[in-house]
């Protein structure tokens, strides 16, 4: 797994301004939430600075969160008190979950925010996601959001600059996204994300970190959830567009 400590700080300005607040960000995952029991138990283990988990705690659910970086769990702290909804919060990566909570616990285990593509290779992911499946109840659900890495690595090793400045807490930011893209898919690939943050005086503080990420492929997500019992009950995947949703439950 990599960091992110370095960006939570400043990762305000990786999210859509569409998804910025919480209750918002929540509204966006509208049709699945339909599917929970009354009283669910809910985590989500990528929490970042932690927009989804406050904003399911403003609909009453109980929900914990986890990150691997003590950074984003302690600003998902801030954002739950801010907001006055509970979040138990605390660090943990993928593989260490089972050691933080009984199987069969959660009605509904979120991974959302391209966050799977930091597990190490293959065997990383696979033991991420039977990390994940163990935590569900029988008939719970996975929620994942991905990038489609299959247009990632055609578009090649490259910059990517963001086309307008974004303003966040009165400040503004152009984002700058540099790919790495290894020859062959099992290899280590990086992006480093920079935001550059430009204050009154039209002075640039950039912040930036460099991630490792694993590339995987649509039909090996498939083949890797089902090796977990895990099966897909609906998916967004189209290879012509940048991301999308699997929702898969435990038999």
């Amino acid at each position: 797994m990599t960091g992110y400590d370095a960006l939570a700080e400043v990762y305000e300005w990786l999210i859509s301004d569409a998804k910025l607040a919480p209750a918002e960000f929540a509204a966006s995952f509208e049709d699945v939430l339909s599917l929970l029991p009354s009283n669910a138990h809910v985590l989500d283990c990528s929490c970042g600075t932690g927009q989804l988990a406050v904003g399911l705690a403003g609909r009453g659910i109980q929900v914990v969160a986890t990150d691997a970086s003590e950074a984003m769990v302690r600003r998902t702290a801030e954002l739950s008190e801010e907001f006055g909804a509970f979040v138990r919060a605390l660090r943990a990566d993928w593989e260490e979950l089972p050691g933080h909570f009984d199987d069969d616990t959660f009605d509904m285990v979120f991974c959302v925010g391209n966050s799977l593509h930091h597990a190490v290779g293959a065997r990383g992911r696979g033991a991420a996601l039977e990390s994940m499946s163990r935590l569900l109840r029988r008939g719970g659900r996975l929620v994942l959001t991905s990038r489609t890495w299959e247009l990632v690595r055609a578009k090649g090793s490259r910059l990517d600059i963001g086309e307008r400045l974004v303003r966040r807490n009165g400040r503004d930011a152009v984002v700058v996204y540099r790919w790495e893209i290894a020859p062959l898919w099992e290899e280590e690939h990086h992006v480093e994300i920079a935001i550059a943050e430009v204050d009154a005086a039209g002075a640039v503080l950039v912040r930036s970190e460099l991630l490792s990420c694993w590339p995987y492929r649509y039909d090996e997500l498939e083949v890797e959830l089902r090796r977990v019992g895990l099966r897909i009950e609906m998916s967004t995947f189209n290879p012509e567009t940048d991301n999308y949703m699997v929702v898969a439950s435990k038999a």
